[in-house]
């Protein structure tokens, strides 16, 4: 699958995280309510949810953390996610509940055309729960480090 497993440290429980693309960060988490589909869904051009239904439509998605549950959308998705990174409307990380090829690839895309590395993680159901918005967060695949960073 290409998935690579990292140690991470969430309030001092090592636990594992699933790292799909690789990346450093620090930056304010937005946990959507449901996911967002970045083909058709979300506008690259100005960075904010498009979708009718969306409880979070009109919020802009740019250097945050996202969190989803799983994602949405299908083969169109890696565009939307590369797209949106090149133009710097895009997340500065992106924290799944479940993996995706289709994220994974819009990031994988983005950092070897345009150099630009956003860090794509699948996490643990207890993990997941730690997030809340307006949190800061720091994810360092490499160093294989997940925290919360206190106000």
């Amino acid at each position: 699958s290409g998935e690579l497993r990292a140690l991470c440290s969430d309030g001092g429980i090592l636990s594992m995280m699933t790292v799909l693309n690789h990346g450093v960060v620090t930056a304010e988490a937005l946990v959507l309510d449901t996911p967002v589909s970045f083909w058709g869904g979300f506008d690259p051009v100005t960075g904010k949810i498009l979708e009718a239904s969306h409880p979070q439509r009109g919020q802009a998605l740019h250097g945050k953390v996202l969190v989803m549950p799983y994602a949405k959308g299908s083969s169109g998705t890696p565009a939307g996610v590369a797209e949106s990174i090149r133009v710097g409307t895009g997340p500065a990380a992106i924290v799944l509940g479940q993996p995706d090829a289709n994220i994974a690839v819009g990031a994988k895309v983005a950092s070897q055309l345009y150099d630009i590395d956003v860090p794509v993680i699948a996490v643990t159901p207890i993990q997941y729960a730690a997030f809340q918005t307006s949190q800061r967060w720091h994810i360092d695949t490499q160093q294989g480090v997940l925290s919360h960073v206190p106000a």
